[in-house]
């Protein structure tokens, strides 16, 4: 070989031993690169199944906020029930209080009049009775 002809072909294996690095480093790379995909698509996995989990946990919390809101309405309509029935029940009360001063009134009345009655009644025996 001549010198030349070495000094070429010195070239050409330098260049082959670069460009044999070169695809050993895009084939490390391109390996690196896989996984890293793999990673990420194992993280997009997980993602997708705590995605759904939040779904989940919101749909039972929508289910929850529902009977919770169901339940505070049938205790607004009994508590609105219950103070009709206390209001109700005071005008009742007052009610039974008049009737019940009315009564007593009536009552004073009626022994003011027994008691005129039975002075009356004294008096006129004390006008029978013979010989006091």
């Amino acid at each position: 070989m001549t010198r030349s002809s070495a000094g070429h072909s010195r070239w050409t294996d330098e260049m082959l031993d670069e460009l044999a690095d070169s695809v050993s480093g895009v084939k490390d790379s391109v390996l690196e690169l896989r996984e890293s995909v793999s990673e990420l698509r194992e993280s997009v996995s997980e993602l997708r199944e705590s995605v759904s989990e939040v779904k989940d946990s919101v749909s039972e919390l929508r289910e929850s906020v529902s009977e919770v809101k169901d339940s505070v309405e049938g205790l607004q309509l009994t508590a609105q029930a219950l103070l009709q029935i206390a209001a109700q029940q005071q005008r009742d009360n007052e009610a039974r209080k008049a009737e019940i001063a009315e009564i007593r009134q009536r009552q004073e009345e009626s022994d003011q009049r027994f008691q005129v009655l039975l002075s009356e009644v004294r008096y006129l025996i004390r006008q029978i009775k013979p010989g006091d």
